[in-house]
């Protein structure tokens, strides 16, 4: 006698996507669910690291902003000089890379490394 197969069923999971410890603005709060949608961050500190990488986000994205409306340099009395935000911004996009890859975020391949060596076809 042949028995059937057992029949299958969807089973949905709860999103993996947990809410931020505190308020975000709009890119890192976009930050915040990219990282969860691909990766798991669930312990004290990682959360924590990617708390503050999604506020320097934040801020680089302001200071960005006022750049833009301000120019990147400004007149003075002595002259042309760098809008005092650029550097912040840099540090503040530094900084999120630098704690980015802390999480181990930034270190997997891109893509698989191809075809080993010495194949032929």
């Amino acid at each position: 006698m042949v028995k059937k197969p057992p029949t299958l069923t969807v089973v949905e999971t709860p999103s993996s996507i947990i809410n931020p410890p505190r308020k975000l603005g709009k890119h890192g709060l976009t930050l915040w669910r990219q990282i969860h949608a691909e990766y798991r961050v669930d312990d004290y500190a990682g959360i924590e690291l990617l708390m503050q990488a999604c506020t320097a986000l934040d801020r680089a994205e302001a200071l960005a902003a006022c750049i833009a409306e301000d120019g990147e340099t400004l007149k003075t009395r002595t002259g042309l000089r760098v809008h005092p935000g650029v550097h912040e911004e840099l540090a503040a996009r530094a900084f999120i890379c630098r704690t980015l890859e802390r999480l181990g975020i930034t270190s997997e391949a891109i893509k698989s490394p191809g075809r080993p060596s010495g194949f032929t076809s």
